[in-house]
Formats: structure tokens, C-alpha cells, sequence
């Protein structure tokens, strides 16, 4: 009997040990910090989310409150899982409105979107119907920098974010180049002329108005238009727009220090 109970309370002790809500119960909110950075150092992303989250409940009032929340989002964006990276931003904006790294958070926003449906949209550029293409996530992100850039102009990602801003609307432009390609191609003209109107009118300063000009001319020559094919062929040779390359863009680094350090 009493070697029955001593194992018992052995298992006991052992199942207790091992709860990972007991992980850690007696660490500092410095410590609990510390340990979720080191794992975020690993890149064991997993890991370091859990860290910051037990962080949080164990202090949600303390020093390390807001930046734990940004690491933690900052940890799924690493670790390659957009949705709940986006959702712990919103989180973090309905939780501190005031605070003062909006900026960061609208950035990191922009950029999850930005980096998860670039390669995406173009990747199948050819091998979808485009017109059942959907790059509101472009949109999305092109919205998080504008917001950037309207109410932090000074910020130190703001340069960064007016560049992917211009790479973004260029890519829009493409991609309303492409479907408009699509309709001229099967015949579709008046649909083909509205979408090479709207890269006019929508994105008027990219390198995709000179497509769009040439595919005006050839939907209106193809349904007989003539005087119209006439004034935007003069448009088109009047036009000086040139292609250009879009400027290589790289992610702004971000800075781990401790919230109260986290801009210089």
C-alpha cells in the first residue's frame, strides 16, 4: 500500500513538472523575456510565441506588455503563418491605440501581405484565368503603407514603405495589363478597353500606360472605332513613358531591443 502511494505521488510530481503552463511559473517578467528572445535567436519561432504569450499573462501590465505582443506577431511572420501574424496586429492596434509604434505595426502589416502574395499573383500569371484573380491582398497591403506614410511620415520605415508603395501600384498596374490582354485575346473588346482604361485613369504614373494605350488602339481598331483609335495612337506616339525596372526592395531591419528602446 504505501509502495503504491509513493509512486502515485512520483507521478504525480513528474505529470506537474512537465504541464507547460507550469513552464517557467517562477521567472521574472526580465527573465521570461530573455528566454523568449533566445528562442527567437534559434529561430524557433513556435517556441518563442509561446514564451511571449505566457509573458503576457503573467504580466499583462508590465514593461514588456506591448512588445511582447509585436514579437509575437513578428514570430509568425518568421515562421511563415500570415493569418495569425495579421490578426495579433489588429490585436495589438485595438489593445494600444495611442501607442507610438503604430508605425512598426502598420510596416509589418504591409509587408506579411506584400511578401505572401507577390510571388503568389505572378507565380500563376500564366497558368490561371485572369480574370478570377483576386489581389485584394495587394491592395491590403498597399493600404498598411499608405496609412504609414500618411500619419508617420518620419518614421524609419516610412522611405521603405513609399518604395513597395510604387512597386505595389506597378504591380496592380501589370496585373490589370494582363486581364486586359486576356479579354483582347478572346475577342472580349469592350471589356479589354475598360480594363486598359482604368490602368490610365487608377495608375497613371507606372510603365504599364504605354500597354494599356497600345491595347486602346486595338480594341477600337477591332470594333471599328476609328476616330478613337486615331486620337490614342497619337496619345501613344506622343507617349515617353518609359518601361524602367523596379527598384529592388528590401525588408527594413527591425529593431529587438525592449519596447522602451526600440526606436534610436
Amino acid at each position: 500500500m504505501r509502495h503504491s502511494l509513493a509512486v502515485f505521488l512520483l507521478l504525480t510530481l513528474v505529470a506537474c513538472s512537465s504541464d507547460p503552463s507550469k513552464e517557467g511559473q517562477n521567472l521574472t517578467a526580465d527573465e521570461l523575456y530573455a528566454k523568449a528572445q533566445a528562442s527567437m535567436q534559434d529561430e524557433n519561432y513556435e517556441k518563442a510565441v509561446k514564451q511571449f504569450e505566457t509573458l503576457q499573462s503573467r504580466y499583462p501590465y508590465g514593461r514588456y506588455a506591448q512588445q511582447a505582443q509585436m514579437e509575437i506577431a513578428y514570430a509568425y511572420y518568421k515562421h511563415s503563418e500570415p493569418a495569425p501574424a495579421i490578426a495579433a496586429l489588429d490585436h495589438f492596434a485595438k489593445m494600444y491605440p495611442m501607442s507610438t509604434h503604430l508605425d512598426y505595426v502598420l510596416y509589418l502589416k504591409g509587408l506579411i501581405n506584400f511578401n505572401e502574395n507577390i510571388n503568389s499573383l505572378f507565380g500563376t500569371m500564366f497558368k490561371q484565368d485572369p480574370s478570377e484573380r483576386d489581389p485584394s491582398a495587394l491592395r491590403e497591403s498597399f493600404n498598411s503603407f499608405k496609412e504609414l506614410v500618411t500619419r508617420f511620415p518620419d518614421s524609419k520605415y516610412a522611405p521603405d514603405a513609399k518604395l513597395r508603395m510604387q512597386y505595389l501600384l506597378n504591380s496592380l498596374a501589370s496585373s490589370e495589363i494582363h486581364i486586359a490582354s486576356y479579354y483582347l485575346r478572346r475577342g472580349a473588346y469592350v471589356a479589354a478597353a475598360n480594363r486598359a482604361k482604368s490602368v490610365l485613369i487608377d495608375f497613371p504614373n507606372t510603365p504599364q500606360t504605354r500597354e494599356a494605350l497600345q491595347i486602346l488602339v486595338q480594341a477600337y481598331d477591332a470594333m471599328g472605332m476609328e476616330v478613337l483609335r486615331d486620337d490614342t495612337q497619337r496619345v501613344l506616339s506622343l507617349n515617353v513613358a518609359k518601361d524602367g525596372n523596379q527598384p529592388a526592395i528590401k525588408e527594413t531591419p527591425r529593431n529587438s531591443s525592449p519596447w522602451w528602446e526600440f526606436w534610436d
